[in-house]
């Protein structure tokens, strides 16, 4: 379970106060997958982060009753200097998980070949990408969350296998995704919600969020 208990949380931009949660409150189950639906420049970023617990809220509580994973594409927990070898099995013991099994198994899923024994700083944008999701695929978590879907990746047979695994995932977990497109939510959400105005406005189907999100980028 994750839960949002009157959360505020805001940032000065230099002109003006910029509210991505005012007084926000909302729960998410296990089982019920979540898509949120959020325009560019909302906060989309934030909101996950502080899901992940990577950021504060201003005021309010965050409860978080289950094992909830780092968001899709995070690199704060990878070390530039050290490479995809090190930083899988420095991950595996902070989870307190098999170190060979995590490296066996983003070895085996990133398919990067002599890059995987090379340093993360030297790898292109697509390579990083594929690494971190990866491990976040290697561990164990009860909630997934993802901003904007997959990751950035040309490689068809890493798109494929990664799909699969997830797909996987989402019948025993339960993901919570943000986008600014509902086409992205409908691959992984079974219910859905709406972030306007700094209030996450809750339905039951994709659709009767879509008619919200539709009308206010839209209307």
């Amino acid at each position: 379970m994750l839960e949002f208990t009157n959360v505020s949380k805001s940032f000065w931009t230099g002109k003006q106060r910029k509210v991505i949660l005012d007084r926000a409150s909302f729960r998410v189950e296990l089982g019920n997958s979540l898509g949120i639906l959020a325009p560019n420049g909302t906060g989309k970023t934030t909101l996950i982060n502080m899901m992940a617990g990577l950021e504060k809220p201003d005021e309010g509580q965050i409860y978080r009753g289950s094992r909830i994973s780092f968001p899709l594409g995070f690199m704060g927990g990878v070390v530039n200097r050290h490479t995809a070898k090190e930083n899988s099995r420095y991950i595996a013991r902070l989870y307190s998980l098999d170190p060979d099994y995590v490296e066996a198994f983003c070895r085996w899923l990133c398919d990067i070949e002599e890059y995987f024994d090379m340093p993360i700083g030297t790898y292109s944008q697509g390579m990083r990408s594929r690494f971190t999701f990866a491990l976040l695929l290697a561990l164990d978590f009860d909630i997934y969350l993802i901003d904007e879907g997959m990751p950035n990746s040309t490689d068809a047979e890493f798109n494929r296998k990664a799909g699969e695994i997830l797909r996987e995932r989402l019948e025993n977990t339960t993901v919570i995704i943000v986008s600014h497109q509902a086409q992205t939510l409908e691959r992984f959400a079974k219910s859905a919600a709406v972030l306007k105005d700094g209030h996450i406005h809750m339905f039951e189907t994709l659709e009767e969020a879509k008619q919200l999100y539709d009308y206010e980028t839209q209307g």
